[in-house]
């Protein structure tokens, strides 16, 4: 435990958890994995569990990938996750046929202090129309105070029930305030045919900041870039900035993009690299997000273990840390996966 958080409020922000999972062309690691803060600081992390998954889906194709973890207003806690096992027949993959026909649900578990968690349950959000429902994350509309649970679907016409003519991904949205009942799927962000994927966002200073990844490998490719407008639903967002860490992985080499604000006012962005093995985050900071200049975090400041993949971070408490920081052992966590 870090000693120089002793003195703080067990209600106060402290610590953080990070939801994620594992790439293994091997073993089966598409599962929940949940990493702990070395004190306060998102940039150095420890795996709970004893480095074990601590939940596991049996249910839709057996495999959940890409996790997001929230907290409601009731103070619950909710995990999401592309319904995906890519690894299920060796290493055959089949991209075409999961984005035009994989699942059109998240799978989804409840908790209500982080260590006890309910059974997964399949939730449909996608409509026919869609091929895939992938990458699922979440913010607050702040007029009506709902959650904005968001993903990435490729999108036919009706006339195409088998989903074979061409189409591209866009980020589509549901409202929820339970993660119980989640409304109709709706249109986020639709760029008129370009493939965007892996959208997350961040609301500060009046300004919604959007970080999506551009699919195509053309030359008028944005590979992930970052996006501002002045609210969740507005028609004036801007790019900032595109391509980012193209120069240390390539074009395309990096997805999966968080977005958080530190304390002191700098922002960090983690990428999931998966050009090199062991494929997983790194970290870039700025302290002006408007200006676009990003610079990697300098590596004595990092320390993420490898092959932490595509995922989401939790602002904790204190007192969540502290109960956390107990579940370092295997089969610490009820309902941990076998």
């Amino acid at each position: 435990m870090a000693d120089d958080a002793t003195d703080q409020g067990s209600d106060q922000p402290w610590g953080y958890l990070f939801a994620h999972f594992r790439e293994d062309q091997v073993g089966h690691a598409e599962k929940i994995f949940l990493s702990l803060s070395r004190g306060d600081t998102p940039l150095r992390w420890d795996p709970l569990n004893g480095n074990e998954p601590v939940l596991e889906s049996l249910i839709g194709t057996t495999g959940v990938r890409d996790p997001a973890i929230v907290r409601d207003a009731a103070g619950r806690f909710h995990i999401l996750a592309t319904d995906l096992r890519v690894w299920a027949n060796g290493p055959e993959l089949d991209w075409p046929t999961w984005r035009r026909a994989g699942s059109r649900s998240l799978v989804v578990w409840h908790s209500e202090d982080l260590v006890h968690w309910s059974e997964p349950r399949l939730v449909e959000v996608a409509p026919p129309e869609a091929g895939m429902a992938w990458a699922p994350e979440t913010t607050v509309d702040p007029e009506t105070g709902e959650h904005i649970v968001f993903w990435s679907s490729r999108l036919f016409s009706p006339d195409d029930p088998d989903h074979r003519e061409d189409s591209y991904s866009r980020i589509l949205y549901a409202r929820t305030r339970d993660f119980e009942t989640f409304g109709p799927a709706g249109i986020l962000i639709d760029t008129g045919g370009r493939d965007i994927i892996d959208t997350a966002i961040a609301q500060a200073d009046g300004r919604v900041y959007r970080v999506s990844k551009d699919e195509n490998r053309d030359d008028d490719g944005r590979g992930v870039y970052l996006e501002a407008g002045s609210g969740l639903f507005a028609d004036d967002f801007e790019v900032i900035t595109t391509r980012l860490a193209e120069d240390l992985y390539g074009h395309g080499g990096v997805e999966a993009p968080i977005l958080l604000r530190e304390p002191s006012g700098r922002w960090l962005l983690f990428l999931d690299q998966y050009r090199d093995w062991p494929q997983g985050y790194f970290a870039l900071s700025t302290d002006d997000i408007e200006s676009g200049r990003w610079e990697p975090v300098p590596a004595a400041e990092v320390d993420i273990p490898p092959s932490t993949k595509h995922g989401t971070i939790l602002r904790l408490t204190r007192a969540e840390w502290d109960r956390l920081d107990r579940l370092r052992a295997p089969g610490a966590f009820t309902g941990a996966a076998d």
